[in-house]
């Protein structure tokens, strides 16, 4: 088989997170084709332990230890440079070094980047085919997080999202071949650098059906006399702490003055202290902090909550929803990467008091009319692993 080299900004073992799933699993397709030489960083001291997995998959694994405390100060030295500072902020000599002798010794001629700041390692590379998945446009990103920032921030955030959008047009132009998560997002790239058009594709995120089983006899985390809504994800992640920031203090409130007994459950590892404060003031939120399968969380759930105001790509938190049948109350942000969910059981608001009140309004409803076959249905027809992966090697082929 063909060797590849795979860069991917962070370990994609366990797939616990919304990139990690998406590498993983794009991983485990590659690895069927091809012999995998993967160049990662571990920024969680806990998935030290999981390095052995990968070798399920791959040749040989490199992986480099990446304080995020400390790439943050490194990354200041954008700032001089006139970079983008997610650029320093993953530059490593010796992931650079292991990058260069394993290309050299292997002869590798194609290598595949995830996430545009891994594009550093072999971008003055021209003697190789280079397939990058941006996923998101991560420039984009910082834009919005600028538009909900005052003074330095909202100046840093600016200039990140000018900086790195150049790099990103240097590094589609620079690619064989480029792709985002959803059509949405290749369509918002193209309109931004024209120039790349024809370089530019999308690749699907997928689920795990057969994990996502809502017919699985998981015991209830709730107690029997609550309504629980339940918003997943990493909680140390700043648009998660946003969205359930301002779900818990602008639309939950009005939520419980028609159901007293109603709990919003937000399920997710590393809550910040301003994640946990949020169950400090009000006795009808919980904040679970890690849990070990989210699967019970989301089953036994009256409706999984998505309420993002900064959000780019593709949500793994709604297709795992959907999967597990549950009814989905969004904003447009959380939607914008899934098509066709208007025919779905899908609430989609962006003003919290008219989120809260079709929300009062289903919950309402007889606790069977929550369940949806129709949202299992469709992301079973429209987002399976299997497709995208298919998607993706087309890609590899040009």
């Amino acid at each position: 088989m063909e060797k590849i080299l795979y860069l991917v900004h962070r370990i994609p073992y366990p797939p616990n997170k919304g990139d990690k799933i998406r590498s993983y699993h794009f991983l485990k397709q590659l690895a069927q084709h091809y012999q995998v030489f993967l160049a990662t960083f571990i920024d969680d001291e806990a998935d030290w332990s999981y390095q052995e997995q990968l070798h399920d998959y791959c040749q040989n694994v490199y992986c480099a230890g990446l304080n995020p405390q400390l790439a943050k100060l490194k990354s200041l030295a954008g700032l001089l440079s006139g970079q983008a500072l997610s650029l320093p902020y993953y530059q490593n000599q010796a992931l650079q070094h292991w990058v260069d002798d394993t290309l050299a010794q292997q002869g590798i001629k194609k290598v595949v980047v995830f996430s545009s700041a891994m594009a550093q390692f072999v971008m003055d590379k021209p003697d190789i085919d280079m397939i990058v998945d941006f996923v998101d446009v991560d420039s984009d990103k910082w834009r919005q997080y600028a538009e909900k920032k005052t003074g330095p921030e909202s100046w840093i955030y600016h200039r990140e999202a000018k900086k790195l959008f150049e790099f990103e047009k240097h590094v589609a132009a620079r690619s064989t071949s480029s792709f985002f998560v959803s059509r949405q997002e290749a369509e918002l790239f193209k309109q931004l650098a024209p120039a790349c058009q024809e370089k530019v594709g999308w690749v699907n995120n997928g689920v795990d059906t057969v994990f996502f089983d809502p017919e699985l006899n998981d015991p209830s985390p709730y107690s029997a006399t609550e309504q629980a809504l339940v918003f997943t994800g990493a909680m140390d992640y700043w648009p998660n702490i946003d969205a359930v920031t301002w779900f818990a203090e602008q639309v939950f409130p009005h939520i419980q003055k028609t159901f007293p007994r109603v709990k919003f459950y937000i399920v997710g590892s590393k809550p910040t202290k301003e994640v946990l404060a949020l169950a400090d003031t009000n006795q009808g939120i919980v904040v679970t902090g890690r849990v070990d399968d989210v699967r019970p969380f989301l089953k036994h759930a009256a409706i999984a909550v998505a309420p993002l105001r900064v959000a780019r790509g593709i949500q793994n938190k709604v297709l795992e929803a959907m999967a597990m049948k549950k009814t989905i109350a969004a904003t447009a942000a959380a939607m914008e990467g899934i098509e066709g969910f208007d025919a779905l059981d899908v609430i989609q608001e962006n003003d919290a008091e008219a989120l809260a009140k079709v929300i009062v309004k289903r919950l309402g409803l007889d606790a069977s009319s929550l369940h949806s076959d129709k949202n299992r249905h469709f992301v079973e027809q429209n987002f399976s692993w299997a497709s995208s992966g298919q998607a993706l090697l087309k890609e590899m082929n040009g």
